[in-house]
């Protein structure tokens, strides 16, 4: 977590220094030169402004008054707001203000007050009844949230004592307080379409890889149409890489998509490729351009890390492309 921390006066200012030595992060004190040994901020509502976008977690050691009407012009969402925590001087409380679950704000609470000897105050309803939370579980094992709404439903869902179904694809044990039925429930998927469930929150793991070959001089649009097309049914949020073989690294229309989907790009030679087990589509073509008979379903299958092949090679306007999914996330 990208932390920085702010505090008020010189007693703050040693607490703040030792949150960031300890988590990792920057201290500042309000003041030009007020508290020694801090950066300076000389307005709280520009460094609000400034470390608000660039820190995932934001810990003010003063009165929660104080935090609460720096943050107020900033605050969006639960999804997108950094983590806020208030601190006393003293150390004696953790507020989590903002972002408890998925920015990690009753988290970074919990260690304050570890630190310090204090008490982490967490209010949200599922920590307080001791109740899964969604939201919490999915940033703990790196999944992405599909559905806000459905999000809140399944909180809802639980507090009210309701069954909550919950199944996946990968395995994942059955977290406590969920069940195998429900109308309502969690799928652990990279799929789209309709879940398990009459009403299925999907939670989606980065797990998709995608092999390309192209021609030379591909255009970006043309990369862009073939892999939309192989990717039907499956959820995008779930792609992690792009695989190519190494002859195609700097191919512009290549590289333009991957920057246009902020997806990395990861080459092979022809040699890495050719040790790849698994029966894929042969190319006498291919192989006199690259040395190697297939490059898309065999880049999609090593980067999946002993994955397998889930669409194998598609053709389209000079592009082929497969996807493979990674058997771990």
């Amino acid at each position: 977590m990208k932390l920085s921390v702010i505090a008020f006066t010189a007693r703050g200012g040693a607490l703040a220094r030792r949150l960031a030595e300890t988590f990792g992060g920057r201290a500042f004190g309000l003041g030009k030169g007020k508290i020694p040994g801090l950066e300076a901020a000389d307005s709280l509502s520009q460094w609000t402004a400034q470390r608000w976008r660039e820190s995932d977690g934001l810990i003010f050691v003063g009165a929660c008054g104080i935090a609460v009407r720096a943050i107020a012009p900033h605050v969006k969402d639960k999804f997108t707001d950094p983590a806020v925590v208030s601190v006393d001087e003293g150390g004696q409380f953790a507020v989590p203000l903002l972002s408890g679950h998925v920015g990690g704000a009753n988290e970074l609470a919990r260690q304050v007050a570890d630190l310090t000897g204090g008490q982490a105050v967490i209010s949200t309803a599922t920590d307080v009844n001791g109740l899964f939370a969604v939201d919490a579980w999915a940033k703990e094992q790196q999944l992405a949230i599909t559905d806000r709404t459905l999000a809140k439903e399944i909180s809802s869902a639980l507090l009210a004592g309701e069954p909550v179904g919950f199944y996946s694809d990968f395995g994942h044990p059955m977290p406590e307080g969920l069940g195998t039925e429900g109308e309502l429930g969690v799928w652990v998927t990279a799929r789209t379409g309709p879940g398990p469930f009459a009403r299925t929150l999907r939670l989606v793991p980065r797990c998709l890889t995608v092999g390309v070959g192209c021609r030379r001089g591909t255009p970006e649009a043309a990369v862009a149409q073939a892999v939309q097309e192989a990717l039907t049914g499956w959820e995008e949020r779930a792609v992690a890489c792009v695989a190519t073989i190494d002859l195609k690294a700097h191919e512009p229309g290549l590289l333009a998509f991957c920057e246009t989907m902020g997806w990395p790009l990861v080459t092979y030679s022809a040699a890495e490729l050719a040790e790849v087990n698994g029966n894929f589509t042969p190319s006498a073509f291919v192989r006199s351009v690259t040395g190697v008979e297939n490059v898309c379903e065999r880049a999609a299958v090593r980067a999946a890390e002993g994955g397998r092949c889930v669409v194998p090679k598609q053709a389209r306007d000079g592009v082929t492309a497969a996807v493979a999914e990674r058997s771990k996330v």
